[in-house]
Formats: structure tokens, C-alpha cells, sequence
């Protein structure tokens, strides 16, 4: 676990560094499926005084194993992910200025360029708003349940984001780093879309064979960018 802890408390500290959380907002964890334990940063907790040690540790079902502190509000939509979400073991949440705008507008992130098909093979998606039945009882809990649902017949690990309706992003990983970089991606991705659309409303989104190209050069079994 120390190696887990290190590595979920520079995902927070990323976080920081790239301008994608202000004051005690956004949370990162990460899972360690053969232990089954998850390690995410403690509520209110500013990221100054975050420690290794100050991170708690929990079971799949909230249990705190180790720490003294109490975990992220956001812990229980954390755990939802991993339940469902084979492959998962980081889960980022951050209030990121325009991805959060575009979450707050209800409107998904469109692929209107190579950068953005660069990560993802289509538009950043968006939940469906949450009913007040769940948000009266189990927020948190439903709060993944609402983007388990919009997943449906979709490969997570292929569009590892979401924007919640209302709320902000969600971004996951095979790792709580590679979490952490896809909210940094986001974030720009987001902001390009805003510019773009300030600058023509009625930009179109990319060609299919374009954003394929971009993404398949990238991700997949025959991809070739970088190094092997």
C-alpha cells in the first residue's frame, strides 16, 4: 500500500499543478484489486497538508481500513466505479473550469478536432440529470450509478471521462495516473471546444475517417505512435 499511497497522493497533487482544482475541490483514489483496497484523498482536506500518511484507506464497501481522517464525500461514486468498471483502478473527480461549464450546460463534449480524437473516438459523453430520488438518498452512490447507466454497451477503458450533468467530470484509468492524465486532457480538450464553438457556432465535428485515423494510431492493436 505505501507504493499505491505515493502514487494517489502525486495524482492529488497533479491536480494542483494543473490548475484543475482550487481550495479542497476534486478528489483522486486508487484500487488495488488484489487486496481490494482503495486509497482516496481524505474530505475538506487542503491539498498543502495532504500527506501519503493523511490518505485513507477503505474496502469496496466504504469500510475505513487505515487512517484517521474521514474519506472524500465523493468515496461512495468512487467505489461504484470499480465495481463496475473491470480494468479501473484510478478515479479522478475534479471542478475543472471548462470541462465543469460544458457539464453545467448539459451538453457533451464534441469531437470537432484531431486533438480531442487523439483520446477519445467521439464526443466526451454526458449523464442524464439525476432524479431527486437519488439525490435525497445515496447522492454519492447514485452519482455513479447515473454514469454506470450512460455506459451501457460502452468500453469505459476506451472513453474513460464523463461530464455528470450538472456537476463535473469523472475521469478513470488503469491507474489512478493515467486518471489523472485523461483529466488533464479533458480540461483542454473542453477548453478547445468552447474556443471553437465561440468562434463558430455551428462548427462541425470531425469526419469519421479523420477522428478513426487519430484515434486507431494511437490506441488499439495496430496503433504506431511512439515508441514501442
Amino acid at each position: 500500500m505505501k507504493s499505491l499511497r505515493r502514487e494517489v497522493f502525486e495524482a492529488n497533487l497533479e491536480l494542483v499543478r494543473r490548475d484543475l482544482v482550487v481550495f479542497t475541490f476534486g478528489n483522486a483514489s486508487g484500487y488495488d484489486r488484489a487486496t481490494g483496497k482503495v486509497v482516496i484523498k481524505p474530505s475538506g482536506v487542503p491539498y498543502e497538508r495532504l500527506t501519503p500518511e493523511s490518505l485513507v484507506v477503505t474496502d469496496l464497501d466504504g469500510k475505513i481500513l487505515e487512517g484517521s481522517l474521514r474519506p472524500s464525500s465523493d468515496l461512495p461514486t468512487h467505489l461504484a466505479l470499480y465495481r463496475a468498471f473491470p480494468g479501473v483502478h484510478g478515479v479522478v473527480h475534479t471542478h475543472s473550469r471548462y470541462a465543469t461549464s460544458w457539464a453545467q450546460a448539459g451538453v457533451e463534449i464534441p469531437c470537432l478536432g484531431t486533438t480531442h480524437a487523439d483520446y477519445f473516438r467521439g464526443p466526451i459523453p454526458i449523464t442524464p440529470q439525476m432524479q431527486s430520488g437519488d439525490i435525497h438518498t445515496g447522492y454519492e452512490w447514485n452519482t455513479g450509478q447515473v454514469i454506470i447507466r450512460r455506459f451501457a454497451g460502452m468500453d469505459p477503458l476506451l472513453t474513460p471521462a464523463v461530464l455528470v450533468a450538472g456537476h463535473a467530470p469523472f475521469c478513470w484509468g488503469p491507474s489512478v495516473t493515467d486518471a489523472a492524465h485523461t483529466a488533464v486532457i479533458v480540461e483542454e480538450i473542453a477548453h478547445m471546444a468552447y474556443l471553437t464553438v465561440t468562434i463558430r457556432a455551428d462548427a462541425e465535428a470531425l469526419s469519421d475517417a479523420l477522428r478513426d485515423k487519430h484515434f486507431l494510431r494511437k490506441h488499439g492493436d495496430e496503433a504506431y505512435y511512439g515508441q514501442r
